[in-house]
């Protein structure tokens, strides 16, 4: 399996892996396409995994806010993730979210959120984000989907307030 970034030959199997992989529906491959057209967009955080020239996976990591009432702080949000439906639970996401938090580290983020299932992402290392000072309001979900990962040692310490998802989010 190979791991690269996105490119512009990518963008139709790149929706269609979306669409298959959230029960064909077109909510997150409309996602993907509204976030790459948006200024939270960074190329290199489009990731596919690759196997026998077929993209079987898919990471979306962008840009989002932590507002507090003094400060603004840039972070990135991990949305979709998705993974050819036969090929589920075989390491492919995981693969695909490691590499994104390596690159989120060398491009000098300090934090990746997220919503997501509480028995998958703990172990790559994501946290319940409320209990370090983080809310999310736009989005009423349980305090255990609701997660953060420290890309930069000590950042959780330093960030605090509320992640404003952008405009792409909503359609």
């Amino acid at each position: 399996m190979i791991i690269r970034t996105e490119n512009e030959r990518d963008l139709k199997e790149v929706f269609d892996l979306n669409f298959q992989a959230f029960g064909n529906r077109e909510d997150e491959s409309k996602l993907v396409e509204r976030v790459r057209e948006s200024e939270g967009f960074i190329p290199e955080l489009s990731l596919v995994a690759e196997m026998n020239n077929k993209i079987v996976g898919h990471l979306l990591l962008s840009k989002a806010k932590i507002e507090d009432q003094n400060e603004e702080h840039t972070v990135i949000v991990l949305a979709p993730i998705a993974v050819k439906p036969d090929l589920q639970k075989q390491g492919i996401g995981s693969s695909l979210i490691k590499e994104g938090i390596k690159r989120c580290k060398e491009l000098g983020y300090d934090l990746i959120l997220l919503i997501g299932h509480p028995s998958y992402y703990p172990r790559l290392g994501f946290q319940p984000a409320r209990k370090f000072e983080l809310e999310l309001k736009q989005f009423e979900v349980p305090d255990e989907v609701f997660m953060v990962c420290e890309v930069r040692e000590g950042a959780l310490h330093k960030i605090k307030g509320e992640l404003k998802y952008p405009k792409a989010f909503f359609s």
